[in-house]
């Protein structure tokens, strides 16, 4: 009978990775109820790229909505307005209205919070963000073809002064980031100043004033992370990534030398993919 019970759960368990993937089995039992999350895709990408990180906060008790744009299509304003539109309609309703953004996402939901925040507004995450541009940005812009499919709002991710993370204002709400420090782009990283994720150095993810854990995962997948799902939702209820690591100190590279966030000698999640 044991023996039988135990095929039972290992069987679920195996239903539950195959229909998800990556995704977690873990169900939260502390629910958040009538309290929203938006999620907002990055450059190049579509609102399916959100699907693992949509499911894992649906598990925890959250109403999610993924915000589908053409990211190369239209500038960072455009976006930002598109986002408002649509969180009117989706979230009318909600006690509390979060947001989650990977990469060019962040930028496009702090620039809508900066003219025009809900009256609801819970907190904000970012995925590995550009806050200060990234030196990749800055390199493609120089290559005419590419810089033409980076579109308007890729372009803008620069670092200079007249880029748009250097003309967002500091957040006026609690706002945390979720930093990757692995690459798997090493053709990217070459153009990287420091650690990186393959996109964005480490140091120019960091908002000031804004707590920050950083992950042992790459630009590109860190959505699909159970680690970053933790920490998501644990910065949504609690404004603070405690079990990770304290907040960044206010440094150019968060963390100690290594460039790594979280408390000294606080053990890493392990690298395994997701």
């Amino acid at each position: 009978m044991a023996r039988n019970g135990r095929t039972l759960r290992l069987a679920t368990w195996l239903v539950c990775f195959v229909a998800v993937g990556v995704a977690s089995c873990e169900r939260d039992s502390r629910p958040a109820a009538g309290e929203a999350v938006v999620l907002v895709h990055g450059l190049g990408r579509t609102e399916r790229s959100m699907a693992v990180l949509a499911q894992r906060l649906r598990w925890a008790g959250y109403d999610v909505t993924a915000f589908g744009y053409d990211s190369r299509l239209d500038p960072v304003a455009r976006q930002a307005e598109a986002l408002e539109e649509m969180v009117a309609r989706c979230c009318a309703e909600a006690r509390r209205v979060h947001f989650v953004g990977h990469s060019l996402g962040g930028i496009v939901i702090r620039s809508y919070l900066a003219a025009q925040p809900p009256d609801s507004l819970g907190r904000v995450v970012l995925l590995v963000p550009p806050s200060r541009g990234s030196e990749l940005a800055d390199w493609i812009r120089g290559i005419p073809v590419a810089s033409e499919a980076l579109g308007p709002a890729g372009r803008a991710l620069g670092t200079g002064e007249s880029d748009m993370p250097a003309r967002l204002p500091p957040p006026a709400y609690e706002m945390g980031i979720v930093a990757g420090d692995r690459s798997v782009n090493p053709l990217g990283s070459a153009f990287i100043e420091g650690p990186d994720d393959g996109m964005v150095a480490l140091a120019r993810t960091r908002v000031e004033g804004a707590p920050m854990v950083v992950l042992p995962r790459s630009h590109a997948f860190i959505m699909n992370s159970r680690h970053a799902a933790r920490a998501v939702v644990q910065f949504l209820r609690t404004g603070a990534f405690e079990a990770q690591g304290a907040p960044a100190p206010p440094s150019d590279v968060p963390g100690g030398a290594d460039g790594r966030g979280g408390a000294p000698g606080a053990p890493a999640p392990p690298s395994d993919v997701p």
